[in-house]
C-alpha cells in the first residue's frame, strides 16, 4: 500500500499527461497530488520521511516554476536534482555518523559486514548519479512523450532491476544460518 501511495502522484501526472498531451497541465495536477499524498501520510503516520520531504519541496518549487514560466525544463530537471541530492546524501553518510544511510534503512533487519554496507551505499551513490544523468539524456535527446514514459516506466524498471541486483549481492554476504547452527 505504501509503495502505491508513493507512486500515486507520478501515476496521476502520467495519466493527466497521456489524457491531455500537455506537460504543463500534468505538472499543475502533480503539485496538489503530491501535497495531498504528504498530507495523507502525515495524518496516517504522524511523520514524513526526509526523502519524501525533499521530493515534495522539489515538486512544489520546480513544478511551480514549470507552471509559472510555462517551461517544461524545470519539471524535466526535477528527477535529476532529486537523484543527485540523494547521491550526495548517501555519499556524505560514508563520513558522518557510525552507519551509512543504507545500513540505517536496512540494518535492523539484515546483518552484513561493515565493508558490505559501505559497498552497498556507494553503489546507491553511483546508481543515483546514473539515474540523474540518464534522465537528462532522455529529456534532451528524445521527445517529451518518450521522456514522460521513461520517467514512469524506465526509471521504475531500472530501480527495480538495481534492487534485485543489490538483493543478490547482499544474499552472498549474509551469515549462513546452517553454518551458525
Amino acid at each position: 500500500m505504501k509503495l502505491l501511495l508513493d507512486f500515486l502522484p507520478i501515476l496521476i501526472f502520467f495519466g493527466v499527461y497521456k489524457y491531455t498531451g500537455d506537460i504543463i497541465i500534468a505538472t499543475a495536477v502533480l503539485i496538489p497530488a503530491t501535497l495531498a499524498q504528504m498530507l495523507y501520510t502525515w495524518l496516517k503516520e504522524h511523520r514524513i520521511e526526509k526523502m519524501q520531504l525533499v521530493t515534495l519541496i522539489l515538486v512544489v518549487v520546480m513544478g511551480g516554476a514549470t507552471v509559472l514560466f510555462q517551461d517544461k525544463t524545470f519539471i524535466q530537471w526535477k528527477p535529476t536534482v532529486v537523484n543527485w541530492l540523494f547521491a550526495a546524501a548517501f555519499f556524505g553518510s560514508q563520513f558522518i555518523g557510525q552507519k551509512t544511510i543504507v545500513e540505517r534503512i536496512m540494518g535492523a533487519n539484515i546483518e552484513l559486514p561493515k565493508n558490505v554496507w559501505s559497498t552497498l551505499n556507494i553503489s546507491w551513490v553511483i546508481f543515483f548519479l546514473f539515474m540523474g544523468a540518464i534522465n537528462l539524456f532522455v529529456a534532451y535527446n528524445f521527445s517529451e512523450d518518450i521522456w514522460v514514459d521513461f520517467k514512469l516506466f524506465g526509471m521504475l524498471g531500472l530501480t527495480i532491476l538495481f534492487i534485485i541486483i543489490q538483493g543478490l549481492y547482499m544474499s552472498k554476504h549474509m551469515p549462513n544460518q546452517d553454518q551458525e547452527q
